[in-house]
């Protein structure tokens, strides 16, 4: 029976050939990593189906498609992760790097990325989700305190009683790095509910009107994030 949708069947491959193009360009060794993965895994896959009870061609195939799938399983975990790595690997240092990683979030979370910025391109992202509000700063540490420290204060005037969390996104000391931004954002744990969640995003309209559109600042980051986050994840 032909496929009722190739159109989506061509994205998923295009968007597998880019993000395996975009991985290559900071870890050059992703093919042999991944064949050799799919090889060990494989023979590990054949090894556990042949120790199973059975005998003759039964044997043999139920083994052969063992030693298939655990090799594909193994292959695309690895594959996720050392594409997310790339990926964040390509976007340090940009601007919008941490919206871009906040994209992985799942449901439950609201962004709203660039709500401060200065000339320098220090900039804020918001996050509502279960911890409450999360303000993101990324670019100069000094500056973007500065951002982080008017924005809580906006913020504390309109949601008084939402707890309101500050990160700033970096290398240095008492910043989070950004592979590790998504996890220490849910590890900030759920301190609000849906209903609660819904009545911090309405108050937080009448900040968002009176301060305009800022546009986020355009720098090369990389696209594959999108895609990993429903296809690779592999965490």
């Amino acid at each position: 029976m032909a496929n009722p949708n190739p159109a989506a069947d061509m994205s998923r491959r295009q968007q597998f050939v880019e993000t395996y193009r975009l991985t290559k360009k900071t870890d050059p060794r992703i093919g042999l990593v991944l064949l050799g993965t799919f090889l060990v895994a494989g023979a590990l896959g054949f090894a556990i189906f042949w120790l199973l009870p059975g005998s003759g061609v039964i044997a043999w195939i139920m083994s052969i498609v063992g030693a298939l799938l655990l090799g594909l399983l193994a292959t695309m975990i690895l594959f996720g992760r050392r594409a997310q790595n790339s990926a964040y690997s390509q976007m340090e240092g940009q601007p919008g790097a941490a919206a871009a990683a906040l994209r992985m979030l799942r449901r439950g979370w609201v962004t709203e990325p660039a709500i401060a910025f200065n000339r320098q391109q220090d900039v804020v992202h918001r996050l509502v989700g279960p911890p409450g509000i999360v303000l993101i700063g990324e670019g100069n540490p000094t500056r973007v305190r500065q951002l982080l420290t008017a924005e809580r204060r906006k913020h504390e005037r309109v949601v008084v009683d939402a707890p309101i969390h500050d990160i700033v996104c970096g290398r240095g000391e008492g910043e989070v790095p950004l592979p590790k931004l998504v996890r220490h954002v849910q590890k900030l744990g759920r301190q609000v509910k849906g209903p609660e969640i819904t009545d911090i995003l309405n108050r937080l309209k009448a900040i968002d009107a009176r301060r305009g559109t800022i546009p986020l600042p355009k720098g090369p980051v990389p696209t594959s994030m999108k895609g990993m986050r429903g296809n690779l994840r592999g965490r």
